[in-house]
């Protein structure tokens, strides 16, 4: 048997590389699709993009499709992120197809247990 390493970095790189394919599509990038729903959450434009790095870039190119204004997304933008919402639910029941709910809680919260206890040193 591998080990959990092996596991994680192989999923994070196919979980990577799938959703890379799903939006590439539209011509967009993960990053597109994170500040698009972070934005639909109710997180400020500026704030948006704080998890995930410096990226005025891609609220730039949101701006000039038109997507997000001042106060959030605009019309267009929640149409468009709806329609990703959906693609990006897809792509989550691809991910899972055969994994039970209880499954996932339970792999979520051993990985969530690994990490605080490597958090911890």
């Amino acid at each position: 048997m591998k080990p959990i390493g092996f596991w994680f970095a192989h999923l994070h790189q196919a979980l990577e590389s799938s959703l890379e394919k799903t939006l590439a599509t539209k011509g967009l990038t993960r990053r597109h699709w994170q500040v698009l729903n972070t934005i639909d959450s109710g997180t400020q434009v500026d704030e948006a993009l704080s998890p995930f790095g410096e990226r005025g870039e891609t609220v730039a190119d949101l701006r000039a499709r038109g997507w997000v204004g001042d106060g959030g997304l605009t019309e267009a933008g929640r149409e468009v992120h709806l329609r990703l919402k959906a693609e990006v639910g897809e792509f989550r029941k691809r991910a899972t197809d055969g994994i039970s709910d209880d499954e996932y809680r339970t792999t979520v919260g051993v990985l969530e247990r690994m990490a605080a206890n490597l958090a911890r040193e």
